[in-house]
């Protein structure tokens, strides 16, 4: 079996792997839990104390709410924006032995055995080389081929490495 397409990156897309990276890990959800203690302890407040200190605590809220989206947005646009690896597609092929990145003449293997793990997100296929290290693979960019690289993907990697969508 063999899958082969290309992948050009977008913003959106590694926005979306960012999302995805933090708010699946304890930064992401820490910073939702802080953001809903603040606006409990001003609607708690409110009246008791100055109404400058309950609008402060709003602020506090709203900034732990969006500061990481938002973050995580500029981050990810100048991460493509100034990569010379993402200003062109990147050529996938998947085999029996590998996964193959390639552009401009250049390759980069990753055998089945060194990938850590593979996640199906709605519009990703995240295919971890490490804890943090991923290739993003868009879905609507795998398009044909998408049945046959999950095929693959289910073949070759252990089920507790495989995080797919049913």
């Amino acid at each position: 079996m063999k899958s082969e397409f290309d992948i050009k990156l977008t913003v959106r897309d590694m926005y979306r792997f960012s999302m995805y990276h933090t708010y699946s890990g304890i930064h992401g959800g820490a910073s939702v839990v802080i953001a809903v203690l603040v606006f409990f302890v001003a609607a708690k407040t409110y009246g008791g104390v100055e109404t400058m200190y309950t609008l402060l605590y709003i602020l506090f809220g709203i900034l732990f709410l969006l500061y990481m989206p938002v973050s995580l947005y500029l981050r990810a646009k100048r991460q493509i924006l100034s990569s010379e690896v993402f200003k062109e597609a990147l050529h996938f092929t998947v085999t029996e032995e590998k996964i193959t990145s390639s552009q401009k003449g250049e390759k980069a293997d990753l055998p089945w055995e060194q990938i850590y793990k593979v996640v199906e997100t709605k519009s990703n296929i995240l295919v971890y080389s490490s804890r943090i290290n991923a290739f993003v693979l868009p879905k609507d960019q795998i398009g044909g081929e998408y049945d046959n690289f999950r095929g693959i993907l289910k073949e070759k990697l252990p089920s507790y490495r495989l995080k797919l969508k049913k």
